[in-house]
């Protein structure tokens, strides 16, 4: 499934030093995930840091509202 970044998303991504990569991976294999009505957060951790990731899943496509 295609995944798209919102303004936001990119912005907290250069902050916070979070790659693109490492989106991909903690949607697809989370550690844990915690469902928020239509919103989901996926939770993973990596040695160098822990990775959050909230997004919503549309008909043919995930769009990732926030990072941290």
């Amino acid at each position: 499934m295609t995944i798209i970044l919102t303004d936001h998303a990119k912005k907290r991504m250069a902050e916070r030093a979070i790659t693109f990569k490492q989106i991909q991976e903690t949607i697809e294999m989370p550690n844990y995930t915690v469902q928020k009505g239509k919103k989901t957060e996926a939770i993973r951790n990596f040695p160098e840091k822990r990775v959050k990731v909230v997004y919503a899943t549309k008909d043919k496509y995930i769009k990732v509202i926030s990072v941290m």
